[in-house]
């Protein structure tokens, strides 16, 4: 069935060439299926307007409000060739000045007189330490027209996400010309499941989000459009997985007596009950005849590498190969480094003093030398290589293998869904998939963008690892803290630690380049982030002095990074003043304590990383956050939070209801923008999973959805080709 024509029909046929290019435009809509999921932000009520006490500085606002006083002010002369409309609008909850100049104060003069009410839209700027917008445009809402009194007498009227070129009433009134076709919108969810939850029919939904009259109108719209945005979500990803059972994939079952068991017996320790969980996990989808998908979330330190160092070994049990693949070099040289010591003599296949359960492992990354690299693809083409490390370069058409049976991806959330893809078209057969990550995804999340990943989960820290003291710093109202700071990581040195010190930006001619960040009034956000170069010049002539003292960031030649790494790993540096190039994946279990400047610039599940990377040895850990932002600020309050808790998961938690659910749905990885609008995903988890059940049973009866034509034209329309791709990519 074909989509229906009404909702695909172009806007510009309905609302004219002009207006439909700037939706085009400003706001990403095409169609009148487009405009008509472009839902109202919220209501503004005819009783209560909107207040005018809280409203955010630098944004475009749409206001209801009446005119409490109107003058004109003439400048330059007294001949009034220049002059200046000051209007005073309330809401009862504050004032607001609008200013409008020069020719353009006739008309509002004229329109804006005391007692007038109007929605006006503009962006909210300071002057003389007051709030105003300068030359809103307005919309009167007095009788005038037949028009504004049937908007004005309907009780709530809709505010929409808006552009300085397109304001809300403008929506509005395009929304009023398409909705009459709203009664040809096909229908995605199947009636028995709409019965059965008691959901509104989509024409009606439709109709009563863009033009309540009650409350109880949009709450009855909203519940009933978040099931379909939440439905045809998990109906592409289940029959994503259906998809993944279809394929064909050699089980991989490690042999006995072979390396698998060889390497356990000579492990110093005995796993966590989490570990030996996730492995059985692990081992039970390898030993399937379609490929595994799995996700394994893992606290920073859980031990996720030795998770997947035993699956990688029993399919070279098994007689496969096994590839890691890490976003950065210095990443995959760690991995390659840690992952030689803990395989000790059984990484040393084919060479003397190898064990003979032995494999070779290699390491694999673009800066590598002619022969080197020569040597280790002709390890992977014979099969001589089991364990393969390395970055993206693994991808290269050049690269073969004899038989590819497992990729474990690190740090799902770096890595593009192409490189993973590619890599998977590596095997003669589609290889099993395990993606780690050390940033804990709240179970919503992980249903909404891991959706076709079966999810393990490490919370447990092995043995040995030590807490981690957090504190702020409050740098502008404490100098004396930032003083305390320096001289506690003199203490660690003192005591045989080493420290890390973390800056947002690298500080060299191509870095200034770039703007800091859009900001509010405040000076520590006008300034530019503290650069490393800078930092460790001043910390080496000043409070760190005559300590030794590095750099590392990800301008520096490779060779230069993993030099650095190595003499640091090595203890022959105290300090190691880097980017967040050592936010995933660096290990050096001497390193006690970390200070992070402009820690305020940095995410939260970011701050949670970074911090993981001390405390990794037996003595305990120190992690200062360096703000220079006042109190009360939300960046303040942030990393309050990160201070206050290590739980990775309150603290993706907290991260999540902080961004913009975009954001959480991998949008910056497939291009497109969310296709959610009503659904959120930290507060509508019941909804999905209830939606996520419902699509694994449809879709195991109805894999092609035949019986659900409905459905199919919804899965085209809201995941489009784009995000269609970035989901069987996943």
């Amino acid at each position: 069935m074909e989509r229906v024509p009404a909702l695909d029909e172009p806007l510009k046929k309905s609302l004219g060439p002009a207006t439909a290019k700037v939706m085009a435009e400003a706001l990403d809509l095409h169609t009148v299926g487009d405009l008509l999921h472009h839902y109202p932000r919220r209501y503004a009520e005819r009783g209560e307007l909107t207040t005018l006490a809280d409203l955010p500085l630098d944004e475009h606002v749409t206001v209801v409000a009446q005119v409490a006083d109107a003058r004109v002010h003439t400048f330059n002369g007294s001949k009034g060739r220049g002059q200046r409309l000051e209007v005073t609008i309330t809401d009862g909850s504050g004032r607001l000045q609008l200013v409008f100049f020069g020719k353009g104060v006739h008309k509002p003069h004229h329109d804006l007189l005391p007692g007038t009410r109007a929605m006006f839209a503009g962006k909210v700027s300071l002057f003389n330490r007051r709030l105003q917008l300068a030359h809103p445009s307005y919309e009167l809402l007095r009788g005038d027209s037949e028009e504004a009194v049937d908007v004005w007498a309907g009780a709530l009227i809709p505010i929409y996400p808006a552009t300085t070129k397109l304001e809300s009433w403008k929506i509005a009134k395009a929304v009023d010309a398409v909705l009459p076709s709203a009664v040809d919108a096909v229908d995605p969810l199947p009636d028995a499941l709409r019965e059965g939850r008691g959901l509104a029919e989509l024409p009606d939904a439709l109709r009563l989000i863009h033009r309540p009259r009650t409350k109880a109108d949009i709450a009855t719209a909203r519940e009933r459009l978040k099931w379909d945005e939440a439905f045809v979500l998990q109906v592409a990803l289940a029959r994503r997985r259906h998809a993944d059972t279809q394929l064909p994939a050699v089980a991989r079952r490690p042999a006995p007596d072979g390396i698998l068991d060889a390497f356990d017996a000579k492990l110093p320790f005995t796993l966590t009950e989490g570990q030996q969980k996730v492995s059985k996990e692990i081992f039970d989808d390898l030993a399937t005849e379609h490929p595994m998908h799995r996700l394994l979330q893992g606290e920073v330190g859980s031990g996720k590498t030795m998770v997947a160092l035993r699956a990688m070994l029993a399919v070279v049990d098994s007689g496969g190969q096994a590839a890691m693949l890490a976003p950065t070099e210095v990443l995959a040289q760690q991995h390659h480094r840690s992952v030689t010591e803990m395989m000790g003599e059984l990484a040393e296949g084919g060479m003397l003093g190898g064990a003979e359960r032995a494999t070779k492992v290699v390491l694999l990354t673009g800066s590598m030398g002619t022969a080197a690299r020569r040597q280790a693809l002709l390890d992977l083409v014979t099969g001589e290589a089991g364990l393969v490390i390395g970055t993206h370069a693994l991808i290269e058409d050049k690269v073969r293998f004899h038989d590819l049976g497992l990729v474990v991806v690190d740090e799902q959330h770096r890595f593009g869904v192409e490189q993973r893809d590619a890599l998977r078209g590596k095997g003669k057969q589609p290889p099993h998939l395990l993606v780690m990550t050390a940033t804990p995804i709240p179970r919503t999340v992980a249903m909404t963008v891991f959706g076709d990943l079966e999810t393990s989960v490490l919370d447990q820290l092995p043995a040995g690892r030590s807490p981690i003291a957090s504190h702020v710093v409050p740098a502008a109202d404490k100098p004396h803290f930032l003083a305390r700071a320096w001289e506690r990581v003199r203490e660690e040195v003192g005591k045989g630690h080493q420290a890390y010190v973390v800056c947002p930006r690298i500080g060299d001619e191509e870095d200034q380049k770039k703007k800091s960040r859009p900001s509010a009034a405040d000076d520590a956000e006008k300034r530019p982030p503290l650069a490393v170069l800078d930092v460790a010049e001043k910390l080496g002539a000043g409070p760190l002095a005559g300590l030794r003292i590095a750099v590392l960031h990800g301008r520096m030649h490779p060779d230069d990074k993993d030099d650095v790494m190595r003499r640091f790993a090595a203890g022959e540096l105290d300090v190691l003043v880097a980017t967040t190039v050592i936010e995933v994946g660096v290990n050096v279990p001497n390193a006690t304590a970390m200070v992070i400047m402009d820690a305020d610039r940095f995410g939260v599940s970011q701050l949670h990383q970074l911090r993981g990377r001390v405390g990794r040895g037996s003595a305990p850990g120190l992690c200062l956050l360096v703000s220079e932002m006042p109190e009360a600020t939300p960046a303040r309050q942030r990393l309050g939070a990160v201070a206050a808790t290590l739980d990775g998961f309150e603290l993706s938690r907290i991260d999540l209801e902080q961004r913009r659910e975009g954001d959480v749905l991998g949008q910056a990885q497939s291009g497109v923008r969310s296709s959610l609008r009503v659904l959120t995903v930290i507060d509508d988890e019941e909804v999905i999973a209830a939606a996520r059940e419902e699509a694994t049973a449809l879709v195991l009866s109805d894999p092609d959805l035949t019986a659900h034509p409905g459905l199919r034209t919804a899965l085209d329309a809201l995941l489009d080709k784009d995000r269609e791709e970035y989901l069987e990519k996943g």
